[in-house]
């Protein structure tokens, strides 16, 4: 913040600082209800995918090293770590909810 000395830190004419509204350009890549609805039913008519199947029966088969196994596969496919983690957990998370059904059925 300025201070109104010509020299040294915060040196400047003081001012009254302006709250503007945020920008639309800052909303980029958040997903909004309807898109989330869109996909969510996409994925229920379509399904997973076969490598994704892949992944799935690698989490169900289970093993020592299942973790690192699934993340180079994916990684592989998809092109990069960041996406690689982020579709094991996701697939987890089916896996996760297949259990859950079929616990409760």
């Amino acid at each position: 913040m300025a201070n109104g000395i010509a020299k040294g830190k915060d040196s400047g004419y003081i001012t009254q600082k302006i709250e503007r509204k945020p920008k639309p350009s800052h909303r980029k890549g958040t997903v909004g209800k309807r898109t989330a609805l869109c996909r969510e039913i996409a994925r229920e008519v379509a399904g997973l995918s076969p490598y994704e199947r892949r992944i799935l029966d690698m989490i169900k088969t289970g093993g020592s090293s299942a973790d690192k196994r699934i993340y180079k596969f994916a990684k592989r496919r998809l092109g990069s770590h960041k996406r690689a983690l982020a579709k094991r957990e996701h697939i987890k998370e089916v896996n996760a909810a297949q259990r859950a059904k079929a616990a409760g059925a």
